[in-house]
């Protein structure tokens, strides 16, 4: 009898337990938000977003931040419902959403912007001696272009080829941090961010070599770059951002954005955005990086040139800003 009673004490428990793993699996929804490459402010985002208590505490779905080569994958993931959230850069919204990606006519139509994350600026290492003035300087030489399918490395690709260079350079797809490394141990003459500044990876590279940062602003405006691409605008990299960089380094920036597939229920939008734009949720968002002090409810809609997810419109107008 006690051996009866004791199997049965057994299955009760293992039903209960199955059970209550089904409804907590049936009350939290996964969410995935794509992050970018180690090195990155992407990841950071994704992480900041997952491990916020308020947003960890939703009774109704669950954050997973999720890796990827940055805005170019970033953008078809979310299209296609892969990822639920990511950051995208505005110009691949705009261009993904009019099919003028590069080598690619689709229309990334499901990608809607929910909020202006922070300007990423573009940014070109070389080595203090190494007489590189000018991306056309560049011919010949060793380049971290990137991660392939990242922002960085599309954005890289558009400028360089707009410069007319892209061809004439040894390009070296790999991510900031691999890039950096590389470019201590002397196996590349130059690397490019487009990132927030200051870069954990350009810091690193700073520590190793005597740096120079290129004026990309100069040439962007020669070469009538921001005509043709009109969502960048110009911006300067502080006098001391980098060790050995004295002087402001003039650049572009395009905005990057908080994206979410048009199918993610609005009050899932509205519910993480009121969230994170609070006092204490930017508040956590500084303390992850400093680059997001430009995350405010006032520039919450900056940079956004394309249709604004449902959750997000409802949200920006109680706020005011729409």
């Amino acid at each position: 009898m006690n051996k009866v009673f004791g199997v049965m004490s057994v299955i009760c428990l293992s039903m209960v337990m199955t059970f209550a793993t089904a409804t907590d699996s049936h009350a939290k929804k996964r969410i995935v938000f794509g992050g970018g490459p180690a090195g990155g402010t992407f990841q950071v985002v994704a992480n900041a977003i997952q491990v916020y208590k308020p947003v960890k505490e939703m009774a109704d779905f669950t954050v997973k931040a999720q890796s990827s080569a940055g805005s170019v994958e970033n953008l078809r993931k979310v299209n296609s419902g892969k990822s639920d959230f990511a950051t995208v850069y505005s110009g691949h919204v705009y261009l993904g959403a009019n099919g003028m990606m590069k080598n690619d006519t689709k229309k990334y139509e499901n990608v809607m912007a929910v909020a202006f994350l922070y300007g990423a600026p573009a940014q070109l290492v070389v080595r203090a001696d190494s007489g590189i003035k000018s991306v056309k300087d560049l011919a010949g030489k060793k380049v971290g272009v990137g991660n392939a399918g990242s922002g960085a490395f599309a954005n890289c690709e558009l400028f360089f080829t707009h410069m007319g260079v892209w061809d004439n350079i040894k390009r070296n797809a790999m991510g900031y941090n691999d890039a950096a490394a590389a470019f201590g141990n002397k196996q590349l003459d130059a690397f490019w961010l487009f990132t927030a500044f200051p870069s954990g990876a350009v810091i690193m590279a700073a520590q190793t070599n005597d740096i120079a940062m290129i004026d990309l602003e100069a040439d962007a405006i020669a070469s009538g770059f921001f005509e043709k691409y009109p969502y960048f605008s110009k911006l300067s990299i502080p006098a001391g951002t980098y060790k050995g960089v004295d002087t402001a380094t003039p650049s572009f920036q395009d905005s990057a954005l908080w994206v979410a597939n048009k199918d993610v229920p609005e009050d899932v939008v509205y519910k993480l955005l009121e969230a994170i734009y609070t006092d204490k949720g930017l508040a956590h968002m500084v303390g992850q990086k400093t680059t997001f002090k430009q995350m405010s409810i006032k520039n919450g809609v900056n940079g956004i040139v394309t249709p604004m997810h449902p959750g997000a419109l409802k949200f920006w107008k109680e706020k005011g800003i729409l």
